[in-house]
């Protein structure tokens, strides 16, 4: 009997276009291994292991099945995005109880494209932080479960990495889906603003959160990309060169990069370098008040997405975030700060077509209780492991976070990719040379 579980999303989806696999038995395996093992992940909120089945029926029955991109393919949706007939408890006690009515943009496309919605993931209490953990479960880094798996799309990050599911569905604010993409060994793409409808909380974070996918290989992430997009990503020509810079430097002063995310950098641009790009070592020009500018938009956004929520059922790390972003809420709605930075770097991205980065500075913080521990020491945490991630969600610019090479615990180590908007294809097409010239493993050895 061929098992499902570990093939990508293009396989499965082939498979059953091609009848040579049901939609009901891929997604029965899956559920059979979100049963075995994620009490040791922590991935999933809530598992709609009957509704699965029942909507894999569906797709079964379908006239266009031989037309369906991702015909009968198990997905996992981050609990901050609408799941029709599922809560939306976005990691906190103080949200409601009450089922959606209609599924997310995304969620409805997903479903149309033939994907079946297997379960919701755990996040950080409003989707804040870069741990994902509280009320609802604390999701692990499958590759080493005493890390966590990052956030705010922790959850379904684990879900990818360990197999439970061969595509996720997430969203980056400043970093949620980049940060726990890197921390599982994960391919995602944070689009820039217009490719995938948004509609994330009130008002997406002033306009800086964005949906898109996690998967195990390029081909799964463009082809969900698509997906969500509504509209082909195609694959660029291989042969086509870019100018790449290569910065090692953190964006946010004070905060330093460990040696294996410098070396992951470097031997990758060693490899574009064979592939024919124009590398050059050039770090964009970002200015001394970046930890401010962030801070602000963070908090602000924290500030809006709490307002109606009983304070009272909010952790003390999120009431402190929300109260310091409401000072700041009008000083960001007005965009200043993300229309200077954006011209202070437009000149860097004339001479370059691609900034390649590591994806982060430190492996990801022990799993732990961080939403009984502190404000202060959540954000030095978040910041120490994580500065380079929120450039491109002020600028509002497409960014990827690519598998290469391990860290010393064997966990998987990564690279940043960054282009200026309308460049999803481009930063697609240099993460797939990088897949074929330095292959990753797709999914931790849990068993």
């Amino acid at each position: 009997m061929t098992s499902w579980v570990g093939r990508t999303a293009a396989e499965i989806a082939a498979a059953v276009r091609e009848k040579r696999a049901t939609p009901r038995e891929v997604v029965a395996e899956h559920l059979a291994r979100i049963e075995r093992l994620d009490a040791r992940v922590g991935a999933f909120r809530v598992v709609r292991a009957e509704a699965a089945l029942a909507e894999a029926d569906e797709v079964a029955a379908r006239g266009d099945l031989g037309e369906l991109p991702l015909a009968g393919v198990p997905v996992a949706v981050k609990d901050n995005l609408a799941v029709r007939g599922e809560s939306m408890r976005i990691g906190s006690a103080a949200t409601p109880e009450t089922p959606s009515g209609d599924d997310h943009v995304t969620v409805a496309r997903l479903r149309a494209a033939g994907a079946v919605v297997v379960g919701l993931t755990n996040v950080p209490e409003l989707c804040v932080f870069g741990t994902s953990e509280g009320v609802h479960g604390t999701a692990r880094n499958p590759w080493d479960t005493s890390r966590t798996a990052g956030g705010s799309s922790g959850g379904s990050a684990a879900a990818v990495a360990a197999g439970l599911v061969p595509i996720a569905l997430g969203n980056d604010g400043m970093g949620s889906l980049r940060i726990p993409a890197a921390n599982c060994g994960l391919v995602t793409i944070k689009p820039g603003p217009g490719v995938v409808p948004a509609g994330i909380g009130d008002g997406d974070w002033f306009g800086m959160s964005e949906n898109g996918p996690l998967a195990t290989t390029v081909e799964d992430a463009r082809l969900m990309l698509s997906v969500l997009a509504d509209t082909e990503v195609v694959r660029r020509d291989a042969s086509a060169t870019h100018r790449v810079a290569v910065s090692l430097r953190s964006p946010i002063a004070g905060v330093a990069v460990t040696r294996p995310y410098t070396t992951a950098v470097r031997e990758a641009a060693e490899q574009l370098m064979k592939a024919g790009h124009r590398v050059r070592r050039a770090d964009p020009p970002y200015p001394l008040s970046l930890s401010f500018t962030s801070l602000a938009h963070w908090t602000a956004g924290t500030a809006v997405d709490a307002r109606g929520l009983d304070r009272r059922q909010l952790t003390r790390r999120t009431r402190v975030h929300a109260t310091v972003g409401r000072g700041f809420v009008n000083t960001v709605r007005s965009g200043e700060g993300r229309e200077a930075l954006r011209r202070r770097l437009e000149p860097f991205f004339g001479e370059y077509d691609v900034l390649l980065t590591p994806a982060l500075a430190r492996r990801s913080p022990k799993a732990a209780a961080w939403h009984e521990r502190g404000w202060l020491r959540n954000v030095l945490a978040n910041t120490n492991y994580s500065p380079l991630t929120p450039p491109w969600n002020l600028t509002g610019w497409p960014a990827m976070s690519v598998p290469f090479g391990t860290l010393p615990s064997g966990a998987p180590c990564a690279v940043q990719l960054v282009g200026l908007p309308g460049s999803e294809a481009d930063l697609l097409a240099v993460a797939e040379q990088l897949e074929a010239r330095h292959p990753w493993q797709r999914t931790a050895p849990l068993e």
